[in-house]
């Protein structure tokens, strides 16, 4: 069995003296595992690091071995992510969540296709942390559990759309929400109708609010631990504190 893809790596460790087991977010191959011969070299520890794109090769003599994968540079982590802690943060986030969420060997071709991306965006466009929360709401589309952002749960009404119920997913104007406003969670516009300049920084943190409940109501139960990566507090904390965003006025 063999096949060729290309893929963001997600995490890779150490296996025996000279070897690594990567996984990796493929475009074809959703998540996937492999053995790479003399990963755990001086050679190959720029190209292994999470974030990085692949041009991947895998093979094994049975589909359900793990197989060896053979990988090419295509896109090395840029610098940016390096000097922005947030940016950083934001990438462990996104691999953690990946790795603990999606199911091995399942393509999602249009979530890698965002996550690409939102790699390349993260650290040098302005707007990459209303990027990053809009990464969120597709994985949860992507697993399952996507929210109904677009008519209002009580009247149908697809203007006006200000709030989401917190254990439907589904949107509320704010006219029909209004007297139920301290029990609904903000709705974000820009996560709906997208943007052309940067969200403000209020915004995106009601967006990290919006999918925050969800992935925690809908998706932490289901894994490890019954808990979502702490790497996604961690990218969050980093994002609130963030200079750009605190520099930015909250609406």
């Amino acid at each position: 069995m063999e096949w060729r893809d290309e893929g963001i790596l997600i995490t890779a460790r150490r296996h025996g003296e000279s070897s690594a087991i990567i996984e990796v977010l493929t475009a074809l191959h959703g998540r996937h595992s492999g053995v790479v011969r003399g990963g755990a070299g001086r050679r190959m520890a720029p190209v292994l690091q999470p974030g990085a794109r692949l041009a991947l090769e895998w093979s094994a003599r049975l589909e359900e071995h793990i197989g060896n994968f053979r990988v090419e540079p295509m896109t090395a982590r840029t610098g940016a992510i390096m000097a922005d802690r947030a940016a950083l943060l934001a990438l462990g986030a996104m691999t953690a969540l990946v790795a603990a969420t999606l199911p091995e060997r399942d393509a999602h071709p249009a979530l890698y296709a965002r996550s690409l991306a939102l790699v390349g965006a993260l650290g040098t466009a302005p707007d990459w942390p209303a990027r990053y929360a809009a990464w969120e709401l597709a994985l949860l589309a992507e697993l399952g559990f996507g929210l109904d952002l677009a008519a209002c749960a009580l009247t149908g009404a697809t203007d006006g759309l200000a709030w989401v119920s917190p254990r439907s997913g589904r949107a509320v104007s704010r006219a029909a929400g209004a007297p139920w406003a301290e029990r609904l969670l903000p709705l974000p516009a820009f996560l709906r109708d997208g943007w052309e300049a940067p969200p403000a920084a209020g915004e995106v943190m009601q967006a990290l609010a919006l999918t925050g409940h969800f992935l925690e109501l809908n998706v932490a139960p289901g894994l490890r631990r019954e808990a979502l990566p702490a790497a996604r507090d961690r990218a969050v904390a980093a994002i609130r504190a963030c200079r750009g965003l605190e520099a930015t006025t909250i609406s």
